[in-house]
């Protein structure tokens, strides 16, 4: 959560009527547009987008933008799709009006400016970036220092139709229905953006419903969470409006090419090939030599092929060569491993894609669609 411009507007939203005062147009009766070019939407400024960046530039997917100050551009690789850079929940609402027809945004911002469309289908849900969650924080002082769950907050006497708990947040549709779920029944939210922290202090709000990293900037100003407060986890996703995976030409190749290389990058990060020699008389003793090391069991199994060199004008066998894959944190473990059953002249070397034979979030994509 990084402070900026504190911007509190006094509107108050209450919580029992927040489902007919908070609503977007989910375009659940428009239809597809015609037009032919696909549309991808992206973030346009902060961390968010530099990370997307960086991840579809990793994919071989990387992003063409001529101007800087433009808000459209395209990636070489991928035929007919334009890039539009939008504010993350722009992204949802444009994927809801049929004016784009994938984006990539962080889960929370899915939820709660989506209000659980249908149209609106996770296609990635684990990018491995902008990783946090959503959650209730209170003051440790005052009437709150002996509050650790939502259960003792839900029971607190201070809360009436008269004084209803006060909450400061961007994500009021949330909001209120974890409080519902939760059992307050007497909440009011402040529509806010900016630095929430400050809020209790300023005495604007008692509480604050806002995205948690690390907590720093919580327990900076004597915030704290508590048991049971936590509304979501979010991380970026690829999400898809379903009207035009079904309808757009090419869209639905399109994506399959973005899952496929997503999915393949993701699955090498950490991961790396280890190479090494080793005597024996046949593949199937050195197999068993090194199927006998807990951390040399490589993806499948190692790959044991034989090296072939030249003695007395004859082609002999002497060595074989092991491949295996293993995960950064047992690199080292797995050298050690292989050196004493006999491994020399090791190589490593990181991996940068893994290709299943058909990924498993492809099928579940098409599952959803019914195809």
């Amino acid at each position: 959560m990084l402070p900026l411009s504190v911007a509190f507007p006094t509107r108050f939203v209450s919580c029992s009527l927040l489902q007919d005062q908070v609503s977007v147009d989910t375009g659940a009766g428009s239809k597809v547009s015609d037009r032919n070019e696909l549309r991808l939407g992206l973030p346009s400024k902060g961390r968010m987008a530099d990370d997307t960046l960086d991840l579809l530039k990793d994919c071989q997917l990387s992003v063409r933008k001529v101007n800087p100050r433009q808000y459209v551009a395209d990636i070489p690789q991928l035929s007919n799709l334009e890039v539009w850079f939008q504010r993350p929940k722009d992204i949802v609402r444009k994927l809801l009006s049929g004016d784009l027809d994938l984006g990539i945004v962080g889960l929370d911002i899915v939820r709660e400016y989506g209000q659980g469309s249908e149209d609106l289908i996770i296609v990635h849900d684990s990018l491995d970036f902008g990783d946090c969650h959503l959650s209730i924080a209170i003051p440790k002082y005052g009437i709150f220092e002996n509050i650790n769950s939502m259960e003792e907050l839900a029971r607190m006497p201070q809360w009436t139709a008269d004084k209803p708990l006060r909450v400061a947040t961007g994500f009021t549709y949330l909001g209120s229905k974890f409080m519902r779920e939760k059992g307050l029944k007497h909440v009011v939210f402040s529509t806010a953006d900016g630095a929430l922290e400050a809020a209790p202090a300023m005495g604007i709000a008692d509480a604050i419903l806002d995205l948690v990293s690390s907590g720093t900037t919580l327990r900076e100003n004597n915030l704290k969470e508590i048991k049971d407060g936590i509304v979501l986890e979010s991380q970026a996703v690829l999400v898809a409006s379903k009207k035009s995976l079904v309808h757009r030409k090419g869209l639905l190749d399109t994506t399959h090419e973005i899952i496929e290389r997503l999915e393949a990058h993701l699955r090498a990060v950490g991961q790396f090939t280890v190479v090494a020699n080793m005597r024996g008389n046949s593949a199937d003793e050195v197999a068993q030599r090194v199927l006998s090391q807990p951390s040399l069991a490589g993806l499948q199994g190692p790959t044991v092929s034989p090296v072939f060199c030249k003695r007395d004008g004859e082609v002999v066998v002497d060595y074989y060569a092991i491949v295996i894959c293993v995960p950064k944190k047992a690199l080292y473990k797995s050298v050690q491993q292989l050196r004493a059953i006999g491994g020399s002249g090791v190589l490593v070397s990181p991996l940068t894609y893994i290709f299943d034979e058909e990924t498993p979030r492809w099928q579940e994509l098409l599952g959803k669609l019914g195809l």
